[in-house]
């Protein structure tokens, strides 16, 4: 099986990719260049939510290829968000740490609360600077 990439339109600031099938050394080179636009100039803050429910297999070169996604955007202040990874892949990301625990949520839902969560807080710190 290969990888299925689908993009969302942005929403809120943030950006939403469903990863489904393989992310291998055969398909890895795919995700980087999906991602190289969205990765390249990213707004101050922003965050990636990689929806992982059809991820079937992780490679080390997909952990690489999401490691470098976390660091592009660490570079701007912004993050990439795991939601709902399979048990296996989860295990992949629990043993290489390459993403942390707070920054994998099981559902949509729980991940859409989190960011909602961060939104209120810049929100509330402009406030302050009025």
């Amino acid at each position: 099986m290969s990888l299925d990439i689908q993009i969302h339109p942005p929403a809120n600031g943030n950006q939403r990719v469903a990863l489904a099938g393989r992310l291998d050394t055969h398909s890895h080179a795919q995700l980087d260049a999906s991602l190289a636009p969205l990765l390249a100039a990213p707004p101050r803050g922003s965050v990636l939510v990689l929806e992982l429910t059809g991820l079937e297999y992780i490679s080390s070169a997909g952990i690489r290829s999401i490691f470098k996604a976390r660091k592009a955007l660490a570079a701007h202040g912004g993050k990439v968000l795991v939601v709902d990874p399979q048990p296996q892949i989860q295990k992949v990301f629990d043993l290489v740490k390459a993403v942390p625990m707070n920054e994998i949520f099981s559902s949509t839902a729980e991940a859409d609360a989190y960011l909602d969560a961060m939104q209120r807080k810049v929100l509330e710190g402009d406030e302050d600077d009025d």
